[in-house]
């Protein structure tokens, strides 16, 4: 989903045993507002149309660099570069197994 709208960098990262918030996180970077955004609605249109659910919360918009999906077990974050740079998910979870990376 995230690669279909030209997002970057995307990683799936396995949290499970880490912490209890959630199990997976999935990271993406867009290197415009347009192009998060777009990558947002992408993600919240196929997960509604094939596990039939929507996340229970969004934080964030295109605009400020970054967007938080819930989904409970799964949280999506799609960041600017600089935002995802400044917010280092990856350094902070390094003991999380990456379980895909996608360039």
């Amino acid at each position: 989903m995230i690669a279909d709208i030209k997002g970057e960098d995307i990683i799936v990262m396995d949290l499970r045993g880490l912490t209890i918030m959630t199990d997976f996180f999935v990271i993406g970077s867009a290197n415009s507002d347009r192009q998060l955004n777009a990558i947002v609605e992408r993600i919240r249109e196929e997960v509604k149309k094939h596990e039939n659910i929507i996340p229970a919360g969004v934080e964030g918009k295109g605009e400020s660099g970054w967007v938080l999906m819930d989904y409970g077990s799964v949280i999506a974050h799609i960041f600017s570069p600089q935002s995802r740079h400044y917010y280092d998910l990856e350094g902070l979870w390094r003991d999380a197994n990456i379980l895909l990376r996608m360039q």
